[in-house]
């Protein structure tokens, strides 16, 4: 039986139940959009394709096809790419607001993107890293590092305060964005112009190498989240409602901490930082599916996806023959989007 002499905030009652129906219709609905969304991705850019050059280069594959070379090396892989980062950090999101039920968590909480951000500057800076894989490479370790030593710091192992971790977060994140900050203003421009063209967060150009440890790290996180579904249902009614109900709170925190870290860590690795969609997919997924993280982890990555997406698309074609960077149309988009949201109406309650 749960304590009733908790705090009200700790155990709250559950939302109402969403029926199996209208999952469906979400899930074919987000599906159908992002399969509209992924024609869009490998037909709109400097080059513009027509419908059945995709069709073409999927099923008769023309190796001396312009086109078609185009299309497997390039755009396909890029927009495997923006769906692997959006549903990655729309997982994470979700992970971290149920957590440290806050409404407003997202997975830079943890330090990661900060972590990534020092790494990378000093890969360019002292060993002239030049590769996407490289960034790569540099910001997983930084970001994994981060990560682990916010949730040191945030206690984890005893179950961890939500409060002790956010403060923990934010204290390491200001610490390592001033060392990047050091590294980037005592460096040449060179090095300068090759961290920013990373710090925007962008697509372009990280596909064929960087889709692959992606692909795994991404999936690894994924699967670990969804693993964890039935326990973080536990969790978000506080530590001791978790434990009445026979879950173990310092282990669900544990394995979640690292699955986020993979997650944001992988995503921010691949593309730079990306802001908002760890914050609005979550919200936009509890609306229409309910709390029930069976049923609001899968929304939210379809999501997270989607919108990762539109601004990849959007980003092409707003400043021809240039591009925006992902990152920056995501916060145009997410932002004043979030705002109406909450003008809207309420935080959709955890």
């Amino acid at each position: 039986m749960i304590d009733t002499t908790s705090p009200p905030q700790e155990a709250t009652s559950a939302p109402p139940r969403v029926s199996r129906g209208r999952l469906v219709l979400v899930l074919v609905a987000a599906t159908v959009l992002i399969g509209t969304l992924v024609v869009l991705s490998s037909i709109v850019g400097t080059r513009m394709l027509a419908p059945a050059d995709l069709w073409n280069a999927v099923w008769t594959f023309d190796p001396s096809d312009d086109a078609h070379l185009l299309l497997m090396n390039r755009r396909l892989p890029r927009a495997a790419l923006a769906l692997l980062v959006g549903a990655a950090l729309g997982a994470a999101g979700v992970v971290m607001q149920s957590l440290t039920r806050n409404p407003i968590a997202e997975p830079g909480l943890l330090g990661v993107n900060a972590g990534a951000a020092v790494a990378v500057a000093l890969a360019i800076a002292l060993a002239g890293a030049v590769a996407p894989i490289a960034y790569f490479g540099a910001a997983l370790v930084g970001a994994a590092a981060a990560g682990a030593l916010v949730m040191l710091l945030g206690g984890v192992r005893r179950g961890s305060d939500p409060v002790r971790l956010v403060l923990a977060g934010a204290a390491l994140s200001v610490v390592l964005g001033a060392l990047a900050q050091i590294v980037i203003v005592n460096g040449d421009d060179m090095v300068f112009d090759r961290y920013r063209a990373w710090a925007v967060g962008s697509l372009a150009g990280r596909d064929g190498d960087v889709l692959p440890p992606a692909a795994l790290l991404i999936g690894i996180g994924l699967v670990l989240v969804l693993m964890l579904s039935r326990a973080l249902d536990a969790a978000s009614l506080g530590p001791e409602a978790a434990r009445a109900l026979g879950s173990r709170p310092a282990v669900v925190w544990t394995v979640a901490g690292v699955a986020v870290v993979v997650l944001a860590g992988g995503a921010t690795a691949a593309a730079g930082p990306i802001a908002f969609v760890g914050l609005t997919a979550p919200h936009v997924a509890r609306m229409l599916v309910g709390s029930d993280h069976h049923r609001m982890l899968p929304t939210a990555m379809a999501l997270g996806a989607a919108l990762v997406l539109v601004a990849d698309v959007l980003g092409r074609v707003v400043a021809p023959p240039g591009e925006v960077g992902v990152g920056i149309m995501v916060a145009v988009l997410g932002g004043p989007f979030f705002v109406a949201l909450v003008r809207r109406r309420r935080l959709a309650p955890l």
